[in-house]
């Protein structure tokens, strides 16, 4: 139960509705923490519990309505006689996920809440019975880690991990990391850096209809209607399901299906028993490994075949990576490992981070992770970067000082392709980062002529159904600065048609076939010249002739 005094309203609330957000508080009392140094005793000695601390009046509950009449002080030392609580950690200003960034207290805010998100996007274990699910686009990480620097949170929620730790080198490269882009080794990839398994799933139902007919799950015959090439079905076995582990390419059968006629209109081809061939296919743009296969039952008696494919995605330019500051990015180039600039200890970087990335994002923590990275890596040891209560800068830097390293965590390097030695001290530690799930393997799309739909005769959209890419009028403008006219006309002519148009009072004529003539309508003229316009256009001007608005074209020598 909340009760919130209002005194702009001269009235008192009292919230008891369940569901209600609320936050623990410790008590403020004339000016003193009412959390005293005996009870945190008693607490590391399991004496009493966080319930007795309730029930004693020491913290308390609050939602945002009572929260409105308080004074919250952050730390004990800042509280002065007017501060009613203070924070239980600083931390809690925090949610679950923004917790976990290591030293996000020194990050933007507006970065913490871009990195909170890439951490839901980040591929690793998202449950431990992966193989035995059938969930749609998912990824696994094929080796997660466990981050070098860590939240206490982290342990805390002791969750899947779900990313890496990588060794990163910030300076530019040939200009391919620009823009936020990041340049990676090729022998950190063929390590194995960043590889993981996509999932499919592929589903069929063999159905029972009314009148004792049914789809069948077999290898369709050749008299099928719709039947596909041979080659499609090479990977079916006898029963029409594809055998585990087959290397499958897009477009051939995983199910293979036949259905009889489901309309009237196709009733005449009951009496000859034809067959529709329903097969389900493995994706046009894809390809991937037969990974498992589950054959149910559903409560109406139908057998469900389900087919899960995966496909090894082994990191490519285009492949989006981030860590949790909000510093995203994707592959801008994969440098062959001899060269990628290397450390007077021989140590070769496996991403190269552009400088120009941190100062307008002001992302201190992704630095001071950086360098608690480093520590941790060389130390062999968990670095703490809790926000807020973490190893300081300070520590970091006389450790890094002990171990015989620069006390910033800066080291020579040297050009791996001239093996000249770099002007710069180069930045380079160790950094926790994640892979997401946007790849450019589910992204990449093109196509030349193909599909359209019925009503515009202009191209499908779409990937996923073969569709075109548009060229807007924007795009068409920069064709138009360009001058390249036979381009723009090839671009822009996918419906075109051809009508005829009466020279003397500009309305549609209409082709009489058994006449072999064209005469206008509305003055007999069979003055008929032929126009070709957009197909859409003729549409509109049709369906406005339907409305009864009848449009006139004025027609003039396209020589002249």
């Amino acid at each position: 139960m909340n009760v919130f005094n209002n005194l702009f309203f001269q009235n008192i609330s009292i919230s008891t509705e369940s569901g209600r957000v609320l936050r623990p508080l410790i008590i403020v009392e004339n000016g003193a923490s009412k959390l005293k140094e005996e009870h945190l005793l008693k607490l590391e000695k399991k004496e009493i519990r966080w319930n007795d601390l309730i029930e004693q009046g020491v913290i308390e509950y609050l939602d945002a309505a009572e929260e409105e009449g308080t004074l919250v002080a952050l730390y004990e030392k800042e509280i002065t006689g007017e501060h009613t609580h203070v924070e239980i950690d600083p931390m809690d200003l925090m949610g679950v996920v923004t917790s976990l960034v290591p030293y996000g207290n020194h990050d933007q805010s507006s970065r913490l809440n871009r990195g909170s998100k890439t951490q839901k996007q980040a591929l690793g274990l998202y449950s431990a019975n992966y193989l035995a699910r059938l969930d749609t686009d998912v990824s696994i990480l094929q080796y997660p880690q466990k981050p070098i620097v860590r939240s206490f949170v982290y342990d805390t929620l002791n969750t899947y991990p779900a990313g890496q730790n990588l060794i990163v080198a910030i300076m530019t490269y040939e200009g391919y990391n620009m823009e936020d882009a990041l340049v990676f080794n090729k022998g950190s990839l063929d390590r194995g850096v960043g590889r993981s398994f996509y999932f499919r799933p592929y589903s069929a139902i063999e159905m029972n209809y009314a009148g004792g007919l049914k789809d069948e799950v077999s290898i369709p015959d050749k008299d099928t209607t719709g039947y596909k090439l041979e080659s499609s079905y090479r990977f079916l076995e006898d029963d029409g399901i594809v055998y585990p582990e087959a290397e499958v390419a897009g477009g051939e059968v995983l199910i293979g299906k036949t259905s009889p006629p489901k309309f009237l209109s196709e009733a005449r081809e009951i009496s000859i028993r034809t067959k529709k061939e329903s097969s389900i296919a493995m994706k046009q743009e894809e390809k991937g490994t037969v990974e498992s296969i589950f054959i149910t039952e559903d409560s109406n008696g139908n057998r469900i075949i389900q087919v899960k494919t995966r496909s090894c995605r082994i990191p490519e330019p285009g492949d989006k990576f981030a860590t949790s500051h909000g510093q995203k990015g994707v592959i801008g180039l994969i440098v062959d490992e001899g060269d990628v600039p290397f450390t007077s200890k021989g140590i070769k970087p496996d991403v190269i981070f552009n400088p120009h990335g941190l100062p307008s994002r002001m992302t201190v923590g992704y630095l001071l992770e950086l360098l608690a990275g480093k520590v941790g890596a060389i130390k062999g040891d968990v670095v703490d970067g809790t926000s807020f209560s973490g190893e300081t800068k300070k520590e970091l830097e006389s450790q890094l000082t002990d171990f015989g390293f620069r006390y910033d965590g800066k080291e020579t390097m040297y050009n791996g392709i001239t093996g000249k030695k770099m002007e710069a001290k180069i930045f380079i530690g160790n950094l926790y980062y994640l892979k997401l799930k946007y790849m450019v393997g589910n992204k990449i799309h093109g196509r030349a002529s193909g599909k359209v739909a019925l009503l515009t005769r202009q191209p499908i959209e779409g990937r996923s159904r073969g569709g075109a890419l548009r060229l807007g009028e924007m795009e068409q403008q920069a064709l138009v600065a360009h001058g390249a006219s036979l381009l723009l006309k090839e671009r822009y002519d996918s419906d075109k048609v051809v009508i005829p148009i009466c020279s003397r009072c500009g309305s549609i004529a209409v082709e009489d076939n058994i006449r072999v003539k064209t005469t206008c309508p509305i003055c007999n003229s069979e003055e008929v010249e032929r126009v070709e316009v957009s197909y859409a256009f003729k549409l509109l001007v049709e369906e406005l002739q339907g409305l009864h608005i009848q449009t006139n074209f004025k027609l003039k020598n396209k020589y002249e």
